[in-house]
């Protein structure tokens, strides 16, 4: 009888101590299957900071105009403030305020993360369900950019049929410009590309984000040949790695 105690306390021990590496096992092998894109997209990652330290951010803001942008970088809920009034997306749904009714120019769901994807660029396309494509570079200036395109798997986001193709310096892996379709208000694929380029930096607690962005003209190729206007300036950006209460992305009550 010892025996037989002895034997399944001994099995019972092996199992205990097994068990723990089958688990760190298997989230290792998640955590690859989650940051699953291409190699060199990961060095232009690493060249703005790091996936690492995207990650752990929580909060961004960063100013444009008169406008305050807020967002939490884990749900995706954001605010935009200004003195005449604020949108935001509370993680259910978008709502604005106005001071004066008609102040806001725009569609308040299309209008809300806009400029946060182009400022979180390239970070926001590590984002899960999006495919990577290696394509041809884009040459500008006698300089060769190479470039990944990206598209959304099925009803991802508010706009799956969106696509973006990011170009970066060969040398320093940065990102340098951005092709772009916009489907939010015919729900249909385009062929149509709009292009920004990114030229100016500003280190943000150690994540390489913009300091401005310029939209250019194309010709009949696709290819920029100049600035359509000027440059889109972002000031005052800041992270945080404390989250925000919930209340902080909420419509103001009146």
């Amino acid at each position: 009888m010892k025996k037989v105690l002895l034997v399944l306390m001994v099995v019972f021990a092996v199992s205990c101590k097994n068990e723990p590496k089958k688990e760190i096992k298997e989230e290792k092998i998640a955590a690859v299957k989650k940051e699953s894109f291409p190699e060199e997209l990961g060095k232009v990652f690493e060249a703005h900071g790091g996936i690492k330290a995207w990650k752990n951010a929580a909060v961004l803001t960063f100013t444009k105009g008169e406008e305050v942008h807020t967002i939490d970088l884990h749900a995706r809920k954001n605010v935009i403030n200004s003195p005449k009034y604020a949108v935001g997306f509370n993680g259910k749904e978008v709502w604005l305020d106005e001071v004066q009714e008609g102040a806001f120019k725009g569609n308040p769901s299309f209008y809300h993360n806009l400029f946060f994807y182009f400022y979180a660029m390239p970070f926001v396309l590590s984002d899960d369900g999006i495919s990577y494509k290696k394509i041809a570079p884009l040459t500008f200036d006698g300089v060769v950019y190479p470039g990944y395109k990206m598209s959304f798997k099925a009803n991802v986001g508010s706009s799956p049929d969106d696509n973006y193709k990011l170009y970066y310096n060969p040398k320093t892996y940065q990102m340098e410009w951005l092709a772009y379709t916009a489907t939010f208000s015919t729900k249909k694929p385009s062929d149509k590309f709009n292009v920004i380029k990114y030229g100016k930096w500003n280190n943000v607690n150690g994540l390489v984000l913009p300091s401005e962005i310029a939209w250019y003209k194309t010709d009949e190729t696709g290819i920029p040949t100049e600035p359509a206007r000027p440059a889109t300036e972002f000031t005052f950006a800041s992270i945080s790695n404390k989250e925000l209460a919930a209340s902080f992305f909420e419509k103001p009550i009146k």
